[in-house]
């Protein structure tokens, strides 16, 4: 009878638990239909302008503001395990989706694996990762660094001494912009590169080091490709202190910042605008797509503002390539307005 009983007890429980994991389970799907979704942001550091746009514009998502989206936002302070580690943090805390901007191209391989494993939404943003497998909204770094290479070549007539400001080395983005550099630099035989150094997207570091190669060859830079505006801007502090202008060295950059937009107005540098509202805001519209299904539609403008360049394509494509702009006289007040919401 004890036997019987106890039987029938595991039984009972057994039933109530089964039951009681039907409507979790339940419930859970339904909260995956509808939100609201805890959403990760890994942004691989904070220093610099443009990650600091990007956290700002992805704020600004509708979905966002609605609270459709919880969004935590993690600043990687530039080091691939720390970002590892966030990452693993969101998978064991269950948030809904991740967006990763990595510090590394292919450190961050192995927990975007993990991400899929527990089929969790992760999207790349403005860095690719070493891996087609991960869905990617950015722009063509490779692309951009042609783009100013062959801006520089074109002001200093072909042929000079220039020096380069590398981002971070092995972000993607550096990697990319380089390759796009010296893949022109190669067809300017005139042209040779004295001295190639990271300041790690710091402004405060390409002046120090600025001031440095200008000590080290006086009177004998004559051009400046730096990989982010922020490197360009300090460089362009350096060059000014000297008691030179950009007509002496001529800099040009890649980011389209607020600060460089008014720069390049003023005609003190050459930039090409990378759309950090279209990185952020549509790398959340692509996880929100693999959230809600294919029923969802997305809610940035800037799907509107690139309909000639940028398809939704349903939201499931491998890469959603955004196109550079040339920051001149005549747009800058209407990017400025665009970069600061303004």
């Amino acid at each position: 009878m004890q036997t019987r009983n106890t039987w029938l007890g595991r039984f009972a429980a057994a039933t109530v638990l089964g039951v009681t994991l039907a409507i979790a389970a339940a419930g859970g799907a339904a909260h995956a239909a509808s939100g609201p979704y805890r959403v990760g942001a890994a942004v691989y550091g904070m220093k610099g302008q443009f990650m600091q746009n990007w956290v700002r514009e992805i704020k600004a998502h509708p979905a966002v503001k609605s609270g459709t989206v919880q969004l935590t936002v993690f600043d990687g302070n530039y080091d691939a395990l720390t970002q590892n580690n966030q990452i693993e943090t969101m998978l064991t805390q269950q948030y809904s989706g991740i967006l990763f901007v990595p510090i590394d191209t292919k450190a961050g391989i192995g927990v975007a694996t993990r991400a899929a494993a527990s089929d969790t939404p992760l999207i790349a943003s403005n860095t690719m990762l070493a891996t087609p497998k991960v869905p990617y909204i950015g722009n063509d770094d490779v692309e951009g660094g042609r783009l100013q290479a062959e801006a520089l070549a074109k002001q200093i007539g072909g042929k000079g001494r220039i020096v380069i400001i590398q981002g971070p080395i092995g972000q993607s983005a550096q990697i990319d912009r380089e390759k796009g550099e010296m893949e022109v630099l190669a067809k300017y035989p005139g042209i040779k590169v004295i001295e190639k150094k990271t300041a790690n997207w710091s402004r405060a570091e390409a002046m120090n080091l600025m001031e440095d190669w200008l000590n080290a060859h006086p009177k004998q830079i004559n051009g400046v490709i730096a990989q982010n505006d922020d490197m360009a801007l300090g460089a362009l502090q350096a060059i000014k202190n000297r008691g030179l202008t950009p007509k002496d060295i001529p800099i040009t950059s890649i980011d389209g910042m607020p600060d460089a937009i008014q720069a390049a107005k003023r005609g003190e540098i050459t930039t090409f605008l990378q759309d950090a509202q279209a990185q952020s805001q549509g790398a959340l519209d692509l996880v929100l797509r693999q959230l809600v299904g294919a029923s969802y539609k997305p809610q940035s403008v800037i799907w509107q503002r690139y309909a000639k360049d940028l398809r939704w394509d349903g939201g499931t494509a491998k890469r959603y390539i955004l196109p550079w702009v040339p920051v001149t006289p005549a747009n800058a007040d209407q990017l400025y307005k665009q970069v600061t919401g303004g």
